[in-house]
Protein backbone atom coordinates (compact mmCIF):
# COMPACT_ATOMS: atom_id res chain seq x y z
CA UNK A 1 0.00 0.00 0.00
CA UNK A 2 1.33 3.69 -0.52
CA UNK A 3 0.09 6.39 1.45
CA UNK A 4 0.27 9.74 0.15
CA UNK A 5 0.00 13.27 2.05
CA UNK A 6 -0.33 16.20 -0.02
CA UNK A 7 -0.54 19.12 2.52
CA UNK A 8 -0.21 22.82 0.93
CA UNK A 9 2.74 25.17 2.40
CA UNK A 10 5.91 24.43 3.24
CA UNK A 11 6.46 23.01 6.73
CA UNK A 12 8.85 24.97 8.45
CA UNK A 13 8.84 23.70 11.65
CA UNK A 14 11.49 21.62 13.21
CA UNK A 15 9.21 19.84 16.42
CA UNK A 16 6.29 19.13 13.22
CA UNK A 17 9.21 17.85 10.73
CA UNK A 18 10.61 15.51 13.89
CA UNK A 19 6.89 14.07 14.48
CA UNK A 20 6.04 13.19 11.36
CA UNK A 21 9.69 11.81 10.16
CA UNK A 22 8.95 9.70 13.18
CA UNK A 23 5.47 8.29 12.29
CA UNK A 24 7.30 8.06 8.57
CA UNK A 25 9.80 5.72 10.19
CA UNK A 26 7.48 3.57 11.58
CA UNK A 27 4.95 3.02 9.00
CA UNK A 28 7.65 1.70 6.86
CA UNK A 29 6.69 -1.66 7.91
CA UNK A 30 3.11 -1.27 6.38
CA UNK A 31 3.59 1.08 3.64
CA UNK A 32 5.20 3.33 1.57
CA UNK A 33 4.44 6.75 2.49
CA UNK A 34 4.99 10.14 0.46
CA UNK A 35 4.57 13.85 1.58
CA UNK A 36 4.40 15.93 -0.75
CA UNK A 37 3.94 19.71 -0.38
CA UNK A 38 2.33 22.24 -3.00
CA UNK A 39 3.25 26.14 -2.78
CA UNK A 40 0.57 27.70 -1.26
CA UNK A 41 -0.63 31.25 -2.92
CA UNK A 42 0.28 34.52 -1.38
CA UNK A 43 -2.16 36.70 -0.48
CA UNK A 44 -3.12 39.78 1.56
CA UNK A 45 -4.54 39.35 5.12
CA UNK A 46 -7.85 40.32 4.32
CA UNK A 47 -8.98 38.89 1.42
CA UNK A 48 -12.61 39.12 -0.35
CA UNK A 49 -14.85 36.01 -1.51
CA UNK A 50 -13.95 36.52 -5.08
CA UNK A 51 -10.16 36.78 -3.66
CA UNK A 52 -10.43 33.41 -1.07
CA UNK A 53 -11.95 31.46 -4.00
CA UNK A 54 -9.08 32.59 -6.60
CA UNK A 55 -6.31 31.20 -3.53
CA UNK A 56 -8.29 27.84 -3.27
CA UNK A 57 -8.52 27.26 -7.07
CA UNK A 58 -4.91 27.89 -7.59
CA UNK A 59 -3.91 25.89 -4.78
CA UNK A 60 -6.54 23.39 -5.72
CA UNK A 61 -4.77 22.90 -9.21
CA UNK A 62 -1.52 22.84 -7.39
CA UNK A 63 -3.24 19.72 -5.72
CA UNK A 64 -5.17 17.99 -8.54
CA UNK A 65 -1.40 18.27 -10.56
CA UNK A 66 -0.41 15.42 -7.68
CA UNK A 67 -2.96 13.09 -7.98
CA UNK A 68 -2.87 10.66 -10.23
CA UNK A 69 -6.08 9.13 -12.03
CA UNK A 70 -5.98 5.63 -9.70
CA UNK A 71 -5.29 7.27 -6.42
CA UNK A 72 -8.24 6.78 -3.97
CA UNK A 73 -8.42 10.50 -2.33
CA UNK A 74 -9.71 11.53 1.22
CA UNK A 75 -10.34 14.93 1.58
CA UNK A 76 -9.74 16.48 5.16
CA UNK A 77 -12.62 18.78 5.79
CA UNK A 78 -14.41 20.06 8.85
CA UNK A 79 -17.65 19.12 7.40
CA UNK A 80 -16.36 15.59 6.32
CA UNK A 81 -17.12 12.25 7.40
CA UNK A 82 -15.88 11.80 11.03
CA UNK A 83 -15.52 8.28 12.44
CA UNK A 84 -13.68 6.39 15.56
CA UNK A 85 -10.06 5.28 15.36
CA UNK A 86 -11.24 1.41 14.67
CA UNK A 87 -13.41 2.33 11.58
CA UNK A 88 -10.84 4.70 10.37
CA UNK A 89 -8.61 1.41 10.20
CA UNK A 90 -11.31 -1.13 8.86
CA UNK A 91 -11.65 1.73 5.84
CA UNK A 92 -8.00 1.34 5.22
CA UNK A 93 -7.92 -2.08 5.53
CA UNK A 94 -11.25 -2.66 3.13
CA UNK A 95 -9.77 -0.01 0.74
CA UNK A 96 -6.66 -2.28 0.68
CA UNK A 97 -8.30 -5.88 0.29
CA UNK A 98 -10.84 -3.93 -2.86
CA UNK A 99 -8.01 -2.65 -5.20
CA UNK A 100 -7.51 0.80 -3.77
CA UNK A 101 -3.75 0.53 -2.45
CA UNK A 102 -2.64 4.08 -3.60
CA UNK A 103 -4.62 6.27 -1.20
CA UNK A 104 -4.22 9.72 -1.02
CA UNK A 105 -4.73 12.22 1.65
CA UNK A 106 -5.07 16.20 0.72
CA UNK A 107 -4.96 18.67 3.49
CA UNK A 108 -5.60 22.32 2.01
CA UNK A 109 -3.99 25.66 3.11
CA UNK A 110 -5.27 28.23 5.46
CA UNK A 111 -8.80 28.75 3.36
CA UNK A 112 -9.50 25.44 2.85
CA UNK A 113 -10.17 23.05 -0.17
CA UNK A 114 -11.03 24.34 -3.22
CA UNK A 115 -14.61 22.98 -4.90
CA UNK A 116 -12.04 20.74 -7.69
CA UNK A 117 -10.13 19.25 -4.86
CA UNK A 118 -13.74 18.66 -3.18
CA UNK A 119 -15.15 16.88 -6.32
CA UNK A 120 -12.16 14.52 -6.96
CA UNK A 121 -12.27 13.13 -3.69
CA UNK A 122 -13.60 9.48 -3.44
CA UNK A 123 -14.02 10.54 0.61
CA UNK A 124 -13.79 13.13 2.63
CA UNK A 125 -12.65 12.99 6.54
CA UNK A 126 -13.16 15.14 9.68
CA UNK A 127 -11.23 15.16 12.61
CA UNK A 128 -13.91 17.33 14.17
CA UNK A 129 -15.63 20.69 14.78
CA UNK A 130 -11.85 22.32 16.12
CA UNK A 131 -10.11 24.41 13.59
CA UNK A 132 -6.31 23.20 13.57
CA UNK A 133 -3.40 24.51 11.85
CA UNK A 134 -3.08 22.74 8.56
CA UNK A 135 0.84 21.76 9.45
CA UNK A 136 -0.33 20.17 12.63
CA UNK A 137 -2.64 18.53 10.90
CA UNK A 138 -0.06 16.46 8.71
CA UNK A 139 1.05 15.41 12.19
CA UNK A 140 -2.13 14.51 13.63
CA UNK A 141 -3.24 12.43 10.33
CA UNK A 142 0.18 10.51 9.72
CA UNK A 143 -0.40 9.57 13.40
CA UNK A 144 -3.68 8.68 12.65
CA UNK A 145 -2.93 6.34 9.87
CA UNK A 146 0.09 5.06 12.07
CA UNK A 147 -2.35 4.13 14.94
CA UNK A 148 -4.75 2.90 11.80
CA UNK A 149 -2.26 0.19 11.25
CA UNK A 150 -1.54 -0.52 14.31
CA UNK A 151 -5.13 -1.36 14.94
CA UNK A 152 -5.10 -3.88 11.52
CA UNK A 153 -1.87 -5.65 13.10
CA UNK A 154 -3.20 -6.28 16.24
CA UNK A 155 -0.75 -4.80 17.88
CA UNK A 156 -0.56 -2.92 21.37
CA UNK A 157 -0.19 0.78 20.28
CA UNK A 158 -3.69 1.67 20.23
CA UNK A 159 -4.49 1.12 23.76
Amino acid sequence: MTIKIIGVGKLKEKYFKDGIAEYKKRMGAFAKVELVEVPDEKAPESLSEAEMAHVKAVEGERILAKIKDRDWVIALAIEGKQRSSEAFAKELQDLGTYGHSDITFVIGGSLGLSPAVMKRADNTLSFGQLTMPHQLMRLVLIEQVYRAFMINARRPYHK
